[in-house]
């Protein structure tokens, strides 16, 4: 084994290396996109950052969660109505919406205890009297 060998080795090895993980790579199906249209949601992004801003305006949290019972407090008021988005960012299959339409000030809880345990994003957007609202909460179950 001469120094020439050992490179000519060396190269080989990497050319098999580099060549299987492009095969695995595109042999890969099970790819999730955090959104799948990303370009429209991108033009409405203006329309964000106002309910961002609207929220950051009023004066307490609209959301609430307590680990121990695994439950979301809604603090909405009456007549309040959009919509509560459980984002898994590991896996968007797990996501869920759920519709919020707040009719009483005693029933404004989401149980938690279904999903999967760890990181989530709690995305909330609602509206009152026709403006806009959003608040985003990251809970680990």
């Amino acid at each position: 084994m001469n120094w020439g060998n050992g490179i000519v080795l060396v190269f080989v090895v990497f050319v098999a290396i580099m060549a299987t993980m492009v095969t695995i790579c595109m042999k890969q199906d099970d790819l999730h996109l955090v959104i799948e249209n990303y370009y429209e949601e991108e033009i409405k992004y203006q329309e964000h950052i106002d309910k961002v801003s609207n929220s950051l305006e009023s004066s307490k949290e609209a959301m609430s969660f307590d680990a121990q019972a695994k439950m979301l407090d809604l603090n909405l008021p009456v007549g309040a109505k959009g919509e509560l988005h459980l984002f898994r960012p590991s896996d968007a299959r797990m996501d869920k919406k759920i519709d919020v339409n707040i009719k009483d000030t005693e029933v404004n809880t989401v149980d938690l205890n279904s999903l999967s345990p760890g990181y989530w994003r709690v995305k909330l957007s609602w509206e009152r009297d026709g403006v806009g609202f959003f608040e985003e909460k990251k809970i680990d179950l």
